[in-house]
């Protein structure tokens, strides 16, 4: 589960990023933090294996000249665990078991430095466009495995950035569908 690298139809796109390290020892991985993003802010890849602007984010190579708005970007050092791109595919940028660059200024349960203790997946849009159903798919297989081999994880340790860093953060927004997503992953903790 750690490792994913084979690339397949079931199995994540493994790219990784220079953009994490080690947990702190004898971490619990504790909490699920589900993110948007979208670069530039509101477009999707169409076809992230080829060209994608937060591909390039999460390994260290984007060009900030290349998008107005991008040199805000520059000397940013940032991942994600996993992308999950429009339709479903799922990039997977840090292995599970290492502390990707995700939450930031963050505090969940007076704990500050969820990096520390947190899984972050990323899905590709924006707080007010609707999810794709492969997106919810690919999330609620991805969360599934997740828990089942954190088992400290649980629905009620899933959360939104938006709740880790308030007022900061917003995502992923009120496009996301909590309760549909909720529901699913329910069915398979019962």
């Amino acid at each position: 589960m750690n490792s994913m690298t084979k690339t397949a139809p079931s199995q994540p796109t493994f790219r990784q990023s220079p953009h994490c390290d080690a947990r702190p020892a004898d971490t619990v991985v504790s909490v699920l933090v589900i993110h948007n993003i979208s670069l530039p802010a509101g477009q999707f890849a169409p076809n992230p294996e080829q060209h994608a602007y937060v591909d390039d984010l999460f390994m260290g190579t984007l060009d900030t000249t290349a998008e107005p708005g991008f040199t805000d970007l520059a000397g940013l050092k940032v991942s994600a665990h996993c992308v999950i791109w429009r339709d479903g595919r799922v990039f997977q940028y840090v292995p599970f078991a290492k502390r990707a660059w995700h939450a930031g200024v963050s505090q969940f349960d007076g704990r500050e430095r969820c990096n520390d203790f947190s899984i972050g997946i990323e899905l590709e849009g924006t707080d007010n466009l609707p999810y794709t159903d492969a997106q919810y798919q690919s999330l609620i297989m991805l969360t599934k495995q997740i828990m089942q081999f954190y088992p400290a994880i649980t629905p009620q340790r899933i959360i939104g950035h938006s709740d880790i860093a308030p007022g900061r953060k917003t995502d992923p927004g009120p496009a996301f569908d909590w309760a549909r997503y909720q529901t699913a992953i329910k069915e398979f903790t019962l």
